[in-house]
């Protein structure tokens, strides 16, 4: 973050940057508390496994003087090896986060379980051997795999990077080292100190088109990796974009990942028992979905894998399990309207995610957007949507809870009617939106809004430019 700025209206006025050791903040008792209470910094789904780790031995028994800042593991499995420099980091700052990346890469399951509860133990929490084994693993989306323990991401975190640094960075990353800059920042807004972090390298283009071929050597994990992100991107597209109402029901259609012939024996399975094809959807970036069959819950990608064991008796490997499951139409949730609700027909996990992609839950641009649709017109939730960047469904949701939507009721479904989904934040109303809008000059006939009255998309992106 280059500029930090406090806001008054029109008036933008700068806010000097400070440092950690300006402000008497240390390494080890403050900006190393913070990536631990913030794990998000580190990337998407992480699980801080310990801190200051330093039991390891050179092969002649004696310890090591190496002190690990942060141990991490993602959600696809990859152990994230953390770097801390309160200051501008040292020019051989990579060298040491690739020494911790080479000691931890031949980590087991058994030896991180010692090291969470040794981590947990030392901040007041005792937990059992079995209950921290159990915990590493299902905090990962899919299977074990000890391919992907041996790739740990490095992350780099500090004040400042020499070009030395950022050069050498940049050249391991394309000979197969996964390494994140993260640049902290410190600044004081009304004696209120703020801390910003801001990955610097690599940046997303960088990440997508240079280093993604390169980023893991093996075959094996490569597929592994790939697999199991683009599951965990699109619950997490799809949760962030509040598309999926909390209860929403999903069934199964096995898809990507297996032969034509194991499709056909999972569907003789699902047979024997309706409750295999259908799973509860939570908006839980962890594990997102609850089986019928069992009640418990999993993530897209470890249920599918577990149906296919149940199925074929063998171990899954490589199944995106997002895509194995749609959205179950005949089965509309409130506040939601049936004709969009039912445009997600055959839609899987998947396919929501790649229609969603760049959406969020800020609904500043809707609020603006509805602000501008002027009385007399109408507009759909579709191209509301369309303008903002989102979805139909997520809109109409919005639209039935939020209390600060203006001009909510001028909003109809495609046919040109009040969406049965529709509802007042103010429960007390008795009127209709076909009341209001007949007062503003739109007159219904048989429950259908005149489409001479509808604002066409182009009008509505005018509106939203005014």
């Amino acid at each position: 973050m280059d500029h930090l700025f406090t806001v008054d209206g029109s008036t933008a006025t700068p806010v000097a940057p400070t440092a950690l050791a300006a402000e008497g903040l240390l390494e080890r008792q403050h900006l190393q508390e913070w990536v631990i209470a913030n794990p998000r910094v580190l990337g998407e789904s992480v699980l801080v496994i310990t801190s200051e780790f330093d039991r390891w031995a050179d092969t002649d028994g004696v310890p090591a003087r190496n002190r690990l800042d942060v141990l991490g593991l993602d959600a696809t499995g990859r152990l994230v090896v953390v770097e801390l420099k309160r200051g501008t980091a040292d020019r051989d700052v990579h060298l040491q986060a690739i020494t911790y990346a080479a000691l931890v890469s031949r980590f087991d399951l058994d030896t991180l379980a010692q090291a969470h509860r040794d981590f947990r133990k030392g901040r007041g929490e005792v937990l059992e051997l079995d209950e921290c084994r159990q915990h590493l693993l299902e905090h990962v989306d899919g299977d074990w795999s000890p391919e992907l323990l041996q790739r740990p991401r490095q992350v780099i975190i500090a004040a400042d990077f020499p070009k030395q640094v950022t050069h050498t960075v940049v050249w391991l990353s394309e000979m197969n080292l996964d390494i994140d800059l993260i640049q902290v920042g410190l600044w004081k807004v009304k004696d209120q100190l703020v801390a910003g972090f801001t990955k610097v390298y690599p940046t997303p283009e960088v990440e997508e088109f240079t280093l993604a071929p390169a980023r893991i050597e093996t075959k094996v994990a490569a597929q592994k990796l790939e697999e199991r992100s683009r599951a965990q991107n699109a619950v997490h597209v799809i949760v962030g974009a509040g598309l999926l109402p909390d209860g929403t029901l999903l069934t199964l259609t096995p898809r990507h990942g297996v032969t034509e012939g194991i499709r056909e024996d999972v569907v003789t399975w699902v047979a024997e028992d309706s409750n295999r094809a259908s799973v509860t959807w939570n908006n839980n970036t962890a594990k997102p979905l609850t089986w019928k069959a069992d009640g418990k819950p999993y993530t897209p990608t470890g249920l599918a894998n577990h149906i296919f064991t149940s199925v074929t008796g063998r171990k899954a490997d490589g199944i995106q399990g997002t895509t194995w499951w749609d959205v179950d139409t005949a089965h509309v949730p409130d506040n939601v309207d049936p004709d969009e609700w039912g445009a997600l027909a055959g839609t899987s996990l998947a396919g929501l995610a790649k229609q969603l992609s760049g959406t969020g839950r800020d609904w500043t641009s809707l609020h603006e957007l509805l602000a501008a649709v002027p009385a007399g017109r109408w507009t759909t939730y579709g191209d509301v949507a369309t303008v903002i960047g989102s979805h139909a469904v997520p809109v109409g949701t919005h639209l039935a809870t939020c209390p600060r939507c203006p001009n909510a009721w001028r909003v109809l479904n495609t046919a040109g009617r009040v969406s049965p989904g529709f509802r007042w934040t103010d429960r007390t109303r008795k009127d209709s939106p076909a009341d209001v809008l007949s007062a503003e000059g739109i007159h219904f006939d048989g429950g259908v809004a005149p489409q001479e009255a509808r604002l066409s998309l182009d009008e509505l992106r005018g509106t939203a430019g005014d």
